[in-house]
C-alpha cells in the first residue's frame, strides 16, 4: 500500500462524503492555496487513493478558503530552487496534470483559476464554478509557458480560436462566458460552489460505478483516436460492461420498481 504522506490532512484535506464521493480541498489560504512539494505529494497520494477505494465513485477538488481555488505553481519554492517538488513523477504538476485515472474528478472553482491553477481545474473532468471566478493562462505575459498541459487542454474545451487567443493573449476568461462556451459544467453564486459540486457528484455516484469508468475512458480518448480505433475500443468496452454484475442488477432493478445497488463489477 501506498504511503500517507504527512501532507494530507494539513496542506490538502481528504475524507470520504456521503458514502461514495472523495472530496479534495486545497488548505494553504495563506499562500493562495499554490502548489508546494507538500499538495503535490498529498494529491498524487489521494488520486491513487481513490482509485484504489471502491467504495469511491467521484472526486470533488476544492478549497478551504472563499478566497481562493489556486494560484498556481509557488513562485516562492521555485526562486528557492525547489520547483522540482511541484510535480510527482506518476501525476506531474500538483500531482494531478498527468495522473493515471479512471474515475470522474470535479474541479469545484470558488474564485479565479489562473496558470496552474487553470491547468489543474482543467486536469479535471468537469468544472463548476463561482459567477465571479475567471480561467487563465497568463504566463506568456512574464515569457513563460503553461507546461501542465493547458495549452492543448484549453483547445479541447474551448473553441479553438477563443482558445487560441486566451494563449496568445494571455488575458482571462469571466465564468459566464466560460460556461456559455461549454468550459464550465454548472456557473452559481460563489457561496453555493460546493453544493453545487457535490450535487453534480452525487448524480454521478448514483450511476453504476463500471459504467461511468468505462464510459469516459472510450470519451477521453476521443480526440486522441481515429474512429475505426475508437470503435475497436467501444467494443472492447462494450464486451466487459455487459458481462458484468450490474448489468443485470441495473435492468432488474428497473424491472422491479427500485434503485439498483451496484457492485461495481
Amino acid at each position: 500500500m501506498h504511503e500517507k504522506p504527512e501532507s494530507v490532512g494539513r496542506e490538502v484535506l481528504y475524507e470520504v462524503v456521503e458514502g461514495h464521493v472523495g472530496l479534495v480541498r486545497l488548505n494553504r489560504p495563506d499562500k493562495r492555496n499554490a502548489v508546494n512539494g507538500h499538495v503535490a505529494q498529498a494529491i498524487d497520494w489521494i488520486v491513487k487513493e481513490t482509485e484504489r477505494d471502491e467504495a469511491v465513485r467521484v472526486v470533488v477538488l476544492g478549497s478551504t478558503s472563499d478566497a481562493a481555488f489556486s494560484a498556481g505553481a509557488d513562485l516562492a519554492e521555485i526562486a528557492a530552487g525547489r520547483g522540482h517538488l511541484l510535480g510527482t513523477r506518476d501525476g506531474g504538476f500538483a500531482g494531478l496534470a498527468q495522473a493515471k485515472r479512471t474515475k470522474p474528478w470535479i474541479a469545484a472553482v470558488n474564485a479565479p483559476a489562473l496558470a496552474g491553477g487553470c491547468e489543474i481545474a482543467l486536469s479535471c473532468d468537469l468544472i463548476v464554478a463561482a459567477e465571479t471566478a475567471r480561467f487563465g493562462l497568463p504566463e506568456v505575459k512574464r515569457g513563460l509557458y503553461a507546461g501542465a498541459g493547458g495549452v492543448f487542454r484549453l483547445t479541447r474545451r474551448l473553441p479553438a480560436s477563443i482558445a487560441f487567443e486566451l494563449i496568445a493573449t494571455g488575458d482571462p476568461l469571466d465564468a459566464p462566458r466560460a460556461f456559455a462556451l461549454g468550459l464550465v459544467n454548472r456557473l452559481v453564486p460563489a457561496d453555493k460552489v460546493m453544493e453545487a459540486a457535490l450535487e453534480l457528484a452525487r448524480a454521478i455516484s448514483a450511476n453504476a460505478p463500471m459504467s461511468v469508468r468505462e464510459s469516459l475512458q472510450v470519451a477521453r480518448l476521443s480526440f486522441d483516436l481515429s474512429e475505426d480505433e475508437l470503435w475497436a475500443l467501444s467494443r472492447e468496452v462494450s464486451a466487459r460492461v455487459f458481462a458484468s454484475e450490474d448489468a443485470r442488477e441495473g435492468p432488474r432493478a428497473f424491472l422491479e420498481k427500485r434503485a439498483p445497488v451496484w457492485k461495481g463489477r
